[in-house]
């Protein structure tokens, strides 16, 4: 019998072995999207399609109106920044995503997903539900995706973002980012700069945790010398939150729907407005730069009522090419 159990054993560890390097999956793709420059994208997380009778976790009436207002807008694209569903594992939680969203594909407009921690909850089979609504990815939970003078580098914050192969892959793409690219695109759920806490003084809230706060110090040391301007879109707290570090900028943008919370705002942010704010975010990218408008939505007695309260114009780096000149 012991003999049995030692000869089975190997068995079982490749098994296992097997399991984790499905949940772990580190293959990418790199994706193109065909635009004329200048053109627009649309960026919201923490949506949490849910059963619309749930009006506790997640609101349905601003996810309709969120949804609408993104596909009047026409952008080339959408991004999800995370929390998609409420359920990752819930396969009816993706049904109302898909029905919920049909305009979009009605318009033809591509939606490329960033893994939230509600969308990898239940490990295998929510990921399985995932991929099986974007089967483009074929599998990779990061990705980029080339758009015009813009690549967009997606990230999996469920995963290690600067060690394993996730975190050689983002080196290597940041190593070798086109000449032709004027803005890269970091997109990823967990923030990493966020004057919200884990002390939820409002009733939520989320700290930055300590792998994306080196993310964060990794791309502004990088941004120095950078030829493209580097952009990071986040959501995770539900809020809107804009942050300015050492030539970087970063957005919280979790107001998709999901219960939405006041954050305190730190003295120094260029956002202090401490509303609650469900909303999206336009990004209109041109030659050399790009403007990012919130739109806010509030409803009053059942009808939307949009402001655009914060926008931010941001410039690709001026390359000089003093230091490559052939000395005289």
């Amino acid at each position: 019998m012991s003999s049995v159990a030692h000869r089975s054993r190997p068995l079982f560890v490749l098994l296992l072995s097997a399991v984790s390097i499905c949940f772990a999956q580190n293959q990418s793709v790199e994706l193109t999207t065909q635009v004329d420059i200048p053109f627009r994208f649309a960026f919201l997380a923490d949506t949490r399609f849910t059963n619309p009778a749930d009006t506790t976790d997640s609101n349905a009436t601003v996810r309709h109106t969120l949804v609408q207002a993104i596909a009047d807008a026409h952008p080339a694209f959408v991004s999800v920044g995370g929390d998609i569903v409420y359920h990752g594992d819930d396969s009816n939680d993706w049904k109302t995503w898909a029905a919920e969203t049909a305009i979009w594909h009605q318009h033809d407009i591509p939606v490329y997903p960033v893994l939230g921690n509600h969308d990898v909850s239940g490990g295998k089979l929510a990921l399985d539900n995932y991929f099986h609504r974007f089967p483009e990815l074929k599998n990779s939970r990061y990705y980029s995706v080339r758009a015009g003078n813009a690549l967009l580098l997606v990230l999996d914050s469920s995963l290690p973002e600067l060690s394993g192969t996730q975190g050689e892959w983002l080196v290597s793409k940041l190593d070798n980012i086109p000449s032709e690219v004027e803005f890269v695109f970091i997109l990823l759920h967990h923030p990493p700069y966020t004057s919200s806490s884990d002390e939820k003084m409002y009733g939520g809230g989320h700290s930055a945790r300590s792998e994306e706060q080196k993310l964060g110090q990794m791309l502004e040391k990088r941004q120095r010398s950078a030829r493209a301007r580097f952009v990071v879109f986040s959501g995770h707290v539900h809020n809107y939150e804009r942050h300015e570090h050492n030539g970087v900028t970063y957005f919280v943008s979790g107001g998709g729907g999901a219960h939405a919370y006041r954050i305190t705002r730190a003295a120094g942010d260029p956002f202090k407005d401490n509303n609650i704010n469900y909303h999206f975010l336009l990004v209109e990218v041109a030659h050399g730069k790009l403007d990012v408008t919130m739109n806010r939505l509030q409803l009053e007695n059942g009808k939307a009522k949009w402001t655009t309260p914060d926008m931010a114009s941001i410039s690709a780096p001026t390359v000089t090419h003093a230091a490559s000149a052939p000395a005289n």
